[in-house]
């Protein structure tokens, strides 16, 4: 059979193709690798990408920036009167750093938060780059493709996005006041394309986001929690991908691979370690958290002085099914399935513990990270309000006693 493989013209036809592939894409990577330098990301270039991605078939309708500045401005200044209010919480000082974007605006502030999410892998990969001879052609080829896929998922979210609370995770520098963006081509589109209420959708978009910076700016630990996360979890996956463990083969790799096939939930964990799995689970449980107080504020608030809260909610529910084949399937292979996932898990938590407990409980979660309820806890509210419940227990009797 060997024999055959080597004397069949098939299959010299194949091999010599397959080397021309290969020594193009070498001498490719090289040039790449001259140009740009031997950089995991091209962010220059990721950038270009996200800009040319995000553009829509039609023209964007024109928008007078200073009029929505104001208008956004206002909105958050009234959704922070009216969260404060109901939630009971007050922030440490007003928001006032509120920007309006367009989409290409939208995607240089976040390629920023990006460079630094990649920073850890970054570092692993110059040092990886070193220790192989092949390290120009390589970085070439890794960097092209990574640089289009930061780019299009950019390009894709810039397009999407409606508005976002930004408070620069991962930044050195400790942040006492975050921003809040609004994308108002997308809005705008939204709002003609469904004949939606022009105040009305504004204002139900301030709420959700302004809610975020009460998460944040009222609880300062938090940022630093997730900050913590997010740096192990992307730090041991440097680890593992450029070299940083010698006691991690490829026969490891294939066997961890094998044992996940079974035991995963979304493809996102395939290559993942245990301890990987555990923070990314974590993270899952905390953003659908966030994400769900953040709807449920918005919910709340939103009925009580919304004329067309009916029709805005219902819409909202709609756009997240209107998905065709592709989409959906860009949406499960970029992992942004699990922060859909995470509006509707979020939200059933946080309206079941507000319904039984009322907000003044539903609020000891942000109280500090053994607060914070778990995955299966997300999933079955009354676990945590039977946990959180019997520490309260526990507490006054040892302060009773």
């Amino acid at each position: 059979m060997i024999r055959s493989l080597f004397t069949n013209p098939r299959m010299w036809r194949l091999g010599l193709a397959l080397g021309v592939m290969g020594g193009t894409a070498w001498v490719a990577g090289r040039l790449i690798s001259r140009r740009f330098g031997d950089r995991l990301v091209n962010w220059e270039w990721a950038a270009q990408v996200a800009v040319s991605a995000s553009r829509s078939r039609t023209p964007e309708a024109s928008w007078d920036r200073r009029q929505a500045q104001q208008q956004y401005t206002d909105f958050v200044r009234r959704s922070h009167d009216l969260v404060a209010e109901y939630t009971g919480v007050t922030l440490p000082q007003p928001l006032t750093n509120v920007r309006t974007f367009d989409r290409r605006e939208w995607v240089e502030a976040n390629i920023a938060n990006f460079r630094l999410l990649f920073a850890s892998l970054e570092r692993g990969y110059q040092a990886a780059l070193k220790r192989t001879s092949a390290g120009g052609a390589l970085s070439g080829l890794s960097q092209v493709a990574l640089s289009a896929e930061v780019g299009l998922l950019l390009g894709y979210l810039a397009r999407r996005v409606l508005g976002q609370y930004d408070i620069s995770l991962l930044g050195r520098k400790p942040v006492s006041s975050g921003q809040v963006y609004f994308v108002e081509p997308n809005i705008g589109r939204l709002e003609r394309r469904y004949a939606l209420p022009s105040d009305d959708l504004r204002f139900w978009i301030a709420l959700h986001e302004v809610t975020h910076a009460f998460e944040f700016e009222a609880h300062p630990w938090l940022r630093e929690y997730l900050n913590d996360l997010i740096t192990d979890y992307l730090g041991s996956f440097a680890l593992d991908l450029f070299g940083g463990r010698q006691d991690l083969p490829l026969a490891a790799f294939l066997g961890r691979l094998r044992a996940n096939l079974v035991q995963s939930r979304h493809p996102l964990e395939l290559m993942m370690s245990d301890e990987q799995r555990r923070i990314f689970w974590s993270l899952q449980a905390l953003m659908a958290l966030m994400e769900g107080y953040s709807n449920h504020v918005m919910q709340q608030v939103g009925q009580q002085c919304l004329p067309s809260y009916r029709s805005l909610r219902r819409h909202f529910e709609e756009r997240a099914r209107r998905r065709g084949a592709a989409e959906q399937l860009f949406i499960r292979l970029t992992g942004l399935d699990l922060k859909l996932e995470q509006y509707v898990l979020g939200e059933h938590f946080v309206n079941t513990v507000v319904e039984a407990r009322g907000i003044e409980v539903m609020n000891r979660v942000w109280d500090g990270p053994e607060m914070l309820p778990t995955l299966d806890e997300i999933k079955q509210p009354a676990l945590w309000i039977d946990r959180i419940e019997a520490g309260s227990t526990a507490a006054s009797v040892v302060i009773s006693s």
